[in-house]
């Protein structure tokens, strides 16, 4: 049984700006129930994350600041949001949205948090719209709990997984991939394992081609027993920030490339849906519908 993770996510004031995109995590499992792609005992609401395991992840300091809304405005800047309770709240049960399902994914193969993919937020910081790297976290909760011993972070959303990058630029047993738009947010870049930066105007026939020959050397490379995958879908034509240029039908394919290279090799992959910033939320919610159509043709 797939399992999803999805979050109330109204439940504090946001900036004006910031509500449209993120309408996208209410009507995505809306329409798949419609739809009737899952049923109600396919979701699941996540509760708290415990401070000792955002500790194994994140700084002291950081998440000190963090929960007690003492970060300093330029941080807070970075960030993107007013920092409050409720935002902070949020983020940690996005994060543990993401360990149980991947504690699901061990479970059923494959599991999905319909929202996370706060890859930008590193052991010090938090940046673009992300507080605690939710993946990041799951990982090294799998690794400190004996349940995977080599992880592979594919990250395919348009920008770069910085903030995951950084977190485990010393952490052999972590591989991060990421493919992103070179000339795009964040413009000071980490190091990940494989970086892929693609120029301005990428599109479906160059992206899918790249990305095809690159996972299979992923897997040789590092032989992962546990698969994150990160499936933004600001890489869109559409995409007001993206500044690529790939179809829906591309997109879907890119997410079918690498669900098919998980179900083939027998691996057991988190996804968490990462970015999406298109003028129309259909474009965006019929996106990331369609990784979740994939995976129920897949591995039901």
């Amino acid at each position: 049984m797939i399992k999803i993770a999805h979050h109330v996510l109204y439940a504090h004031p946001l900036p004006e700006g910031h509500r449209f995109p993120m309408l996208k995590y209410e009507l995505i499992p809306e329409q798949l129930l419609h739809e009737g792609t899952i049923s109600p005992e396919h979701l699941f609401e996540p509760e708290t994350l415990s401070e000792d395991i955002i500790l194994q992840t994140h700084d002291g300091g950081y998440w000190a600041a963090l929960r007690d809304l003492q970060l300093a405005p330029a941080a807070q800047r970075r960030i993107g949001f007013p920092l409050t309770a409720q935002l902070v709240e949020r983020e940690i049960r996005i994060a543990q949205g993401t360990i149980d399902c991947a504690l699901f994914a061990l479970q059923f193969e494959i599991a999905f948090n319909v929202a996370g993919g706060t890859h930008h937020a590193g052991r010090f910081w938090g940046e673009g719209f992300c507080l605690l790297n939710d993946q990041a976290i799951a990982a090294n909760y799998l690794l400190n709990n004996n349940l995977a011993n080599r992880i592979l972070i594919i990250d395919l959303d348009v920008h770069q997984g910085n903030g995951t990058a950084e977190i485990f630029d010393q952490e052999p047993r972590v591989f991060t991939f990421s493919m992103h738009g070179d000339k795009n947010f964040p413009f000071r870049k980490e190091r990940s394992d494989l970086d892929i930066p693609l120029a301005d105007g990428t599109g479906d026939q160059e992206y899918l081609d790249i990305l095809g020959k690159t996972l299979p050397c992923l897997l040789e490379e590092h032989q992962p027993d546990f698969v994150f995958y990160l499936s933004g879908v600001d890489v869109l034509a559409t995409d007001k920030l993206g500044k690529l240029s790939l179809s829906a039908e591309g997109c879907k394919e890119r997410d079918r490339m690498v669900l098919q290279f998980c179900k083939d090799q027998q691996l057991p992959v988190q996804v968490s849906m990462g970015g999406g910033y298109s003028p129309e939320i259909r474009h965006i919610v019929d996106a990331h519908c369609n990784t979740f159509r994939l995976a129920v043709d897949l591995f039901s």
